[in-house]
């Protein structure tokens, strides 16, 4: 397992109709679980609409500027598809962001020298209800007309840069190294926690149940006795933090 296109065909050869990610959101009383072919959909969906939509390139960079949601591993997935690296917000200029409705205002400012694309993170992942700025894409609009594949014309290797400074800088390669010897989970565990996947403090929530056939439950604006109801309901093996 060298690249994330490595870890996920493995999993897809498995039992691909397991759960892989379920999120939920006790402020809308979201539930979605994404096996993973659904989420191996929305990543060839997510990497079509970075590279043919907006023409990114491997080795470019994507700011993943998302609260804790199931779409922040979507686009970590998508971008490490085609190559890109992942950085935050405070790694400097990105050549493309991915931002949620709070960060739409300042993004926006933004546009003329960065792809700015927003998602609304209304349920099912459906479009703002309302106009975005000028320069601002709506993916909720732009990624459903994407092909179900995707296959890079130029796939990255396991020395391609995947996570920017904020991230720790480590390469495919070290990050699914990382993935797989990690502690969180046990083989095929099921791992409840409340840090975003999409920032450097819980990015190895996504990455070590990917890497060793786990599972993710990702709850947010939730207490503590409604955590200790979905590790129950979901079967939890272990949590974080």
């Amino acid at each position: 397992m060298t690249t994330f296109h490595d870890v996920l065909a493995r999993q897809l050869r498995g039992d691909s109709s397991r759960p892989l990610i379920t999120f939920y959101d006790d402020a809308t009383a979201e539930r979605v679980e994404l096996s993973v072919t659904t989420y191996a959909n929305w990543v060839a969906k997510t990497a079509s609409l970075l590279v043919e939509e907006h023409d990114l390139e491997r080795g470019q960079s994507l700011c993943v500027d998302l609260p804790a949601h199931w779409l922040g591993p979507v686009f970590l997935g998508a971008a490490w598809t085609a190559g890109l690296v992942v950085t935050g917000p405070e790694d400097g200029t990105p050549d493309a962001v991915v931002c949620g409705p709070d960060g739409v205002a300042t993004w926006a400012e933004r546009s003329g020298e960065t792809v700015v694309l927003a998602c609304s993170l209304l349920p099912l992942g459906v479009r703002f209800d309302r106009p975005l700025p000028a320069g601002v894409h709506d993916v909720g609009v732009e990624v459903w007309g994407q092909p179900d594949s995707f296959v890079p014309w130029d796939p990255p290797g396991d020395d391609d840069p995947a996570t920017g400074a904020s991230f720790g800088g480590a390469t495919q390669g070290q990050t699914w190294t990382t993935a797989a010897a990690g502690s969180l989970l046990t083989d095929g565990g099921r791992l409840l926690t409340e840090a975003n996947p999409a920032s450097p403090p819980g990015l190895a929530t996504f990455t070590e149940p990917l890497a060793r056939g786990g599972s993710l439950v990702l709850v947010t604006h939730a207490g503590p006795d409604r955590l200790d109801a979905v590790s129950t309901a979901e079967r939890v093996t272990a949590r974080f933090p």
